[in-house]
């Protein structure tokens, strides 16, 4: 297999956009920002378009895994020794995305996933298998996830998507606030700048995995604050700082923790259009409802009502009221995200077990949910 890349291409570093707020900041060793080549990486396989094209059935439609800014992603398989194509249903299964040249991302976005996901390596972040540069074709190579996106899992209405129980709605956000505390840390120091429900994948054990590193950037160093950049992402999850100001920080990606928090929260999108006025805008509508634990409970998702406590719920509210606070320091860090969520994921385990014994002592072993969110059962505002 001819291999349908150079690790030293060279490629226009004017389309490469943002800039740390010093001109004078060294850029770090493998930064996707300032390199204006792909990156040697060991973990990454080069592919053919030939190979991809028949590993995908020939890009067929039934194929699809779903589409995004950067163009579509197909199911494939391929022989993980041999890097060939394999029939359907043998090999190794993949995931194929394929560079749509009319789509609103493009080679610099590409260019930026290869660089970090070929260098980043965490239980929380999807991996890359490889890619291929041929022609004017752009393509990455993913592990398959079984399970899809959570955005599928919270707004899609099939009988393959169902919609998740509240202790899997908290496994996802754990495992994502993990993926973040890793991209924050000081071993990656990466800004992910499009945190969403449709970056999120699960796989077939309901463990979340952060995609889609096309619009990632370096953090600020040597005591810079922020990174200025042009203000791109997704409406409705991007920080109000960022979009008013092109300023980035990590407190940016925590801030659209919280969007995704109340959407695991509520099953509501974070904007959705066919909604009465008042009720489009996610964070508008659900704010009033965070701070008051007779409130919150009404706002819950219907699909999980019964599966949470109030007290859990209510924690998980307050969670989601400080990551979309308007001044960004004093948003939690990522760490302070995981550490609260595995405290509410014990508090949750520590209810199912009062009220399991509960149950067993007065009915039997009949099991039954928790009250319905009254006024009566949700404790005082």
């Amino acid at each position: 297999m001819g291999s349908c890349f150079s690790v030293g291409l060279k490629l226009d570093s004017s389309r490469l956009d943002g800039k740390v707020t010093s001109a004078s900041v060294p850029p770090s060793p493998w930064s996707p920002r300032r390199q204006t080549e792909i990156l040697q990486s060991a973990n990454l396989k080069s592919f053919s378009f030939n190979v991809l094209k028949s590993a995908t059935r020939n890009f067929r439609p039934d194929s699809v895994l779903g589409e995004g800014g950067f163009g579509s992603v197909f199911k494939g398989w391929i022989d993980e020794q041999s890097l060939t194509a394999a029939k359907p249903g043998t090999g190794t299964v993949i995931a194929v995305k394929r560079l749509n040249h009319e789509g609103i991302q493009g080679h610099q976005e590409w260019l930026a996933e290869i660089n970090y996901l070929g260098q980043l390596n965490h239980q929380n972040l999807v991996k890359l298998i490889g890619y291929c540069l041929e022609d004017d074709h752009r393509l990455l190579v993913y592990e398959f996830m079984p399970r899809g996106s959570l955005e599928n899992h919270l707004f899609r209405r099939s009988s393959y998507f169902q919609p998740l129980s509240w202790n899997l709605r908290i496994k996802v956000a754990l495992g994502a606030a993990k993926g973040l505390a890793y991209l924050h840390s000081p071993e990656a120091k990466v800004i992910y700048r499009d945190f969403k429900s449709s970056n999120i994948l699960i796989d077939s054990s309901y463990n979340a995995k952060l995609s889609d590193f096309g619009l990632a950037k370096d953090g600020p160093a040597d005591g810079q604050s922020h990174v200025s950049t042009r203000v791109m992402g997704t409406h409705g999850y991007a920080a109000p700082e960022y979009m008013a100001t092109g300023h980035l920080t990590a407190r940016s990606d925590i801030y659209s923790f919280g969007v995704v928090l109340l959407e695991l929260l509520t099953g509501r999108r974070c904007i959705d259009k066919n909604r009465p006025s008042g009720e489009q805008i996610l964070v508008v509508f659900a704010k009033p409802f965070l701070t008051s634990k007779r409130k919150i409970l009404h706002i819950m998702d219907p699909r999980i009502e019964g599966q949470y406590a109030s007290a859990v719920a209510t924690r998980a509210a307050l969670l989601a009221m400080k990551c979309l606070m308007k001044e960004p320091k004093h948003r939690p860090s990522a760490d302070e995200l995981v550490n609260a969520l595995e405290q509410i994921q014990e508090l949750q385990k520590a209810a199912e077990s009062v009220r399991t014994n509960i149950v067993r002592n007065n009915s039997g072993n009949k099991a039954v949910p928790y009250p319905r969110p009254t006024a009566s059962t949700s404790g005082s505002g």
